[in-house]
């Protein structure tokens, strides 16, 4: 799902929730953006539970890949959500911006997931993951 919101040049903002059956609508809003700073943002996420922005490499096949950037996120809604950058990343780099859970993991407040693995991993509803994914200005 994509909103536009005009300012004063237009700037695409990029939404996507995810609806669970007497859950609370999941989702991540953000925006293409320059990461010079080292930071990558999330204007809005909303969860269901306390976990993860965890930020993926992606291209056009959008297939989350390696994990360049988390930061941790509340039950309910959090704003402007910041995660500092591992590694560098590039003006036109795909970033998948997903949420993740607290669950599997050994210590609570650790982000311990790597690719692939079960420990605070994605969170999914109705097999679709909570994610959005923007591209690097």
């Amino acid at each position: 799902m994509m909103k536009f919101v005009t300012f004063t040049t237009a700037t695409l903002l990029s939404t996507t929730m995810a609806f669970a059956a007497g859950d609370m609508v999941q989702g991540v809003t953000a925006a293409d953006q320059s990461v010079a700073n080292g930071i990558v943002s999330a204007e809005k996420i909303t969860a269901a539970q306390n976990g993860w922005l965890v930020v993926h490499r992606t291209d056009a096949s959008m297939k989350p890949g390696p994990v360049v950037a988390y930061a941790p996120i509340r039950e309910g809604e959090t704003m402007d959500v910041a995660a500092i950058l591992t590694e560098p990343v590039a003006p036109g780099d795909m970033l998948m911006l997903m949420v993740h859970g607290e669950d599997g993991g050994n210590i609570v407040g650790n982000f311990e997931y790597t690719l692939g693995a079960k420990e605070d991993g994605p969170v999914r509803i109705d097999g679709n993951l909570v994610m959005t994914v923007i591209t690097v200005q």
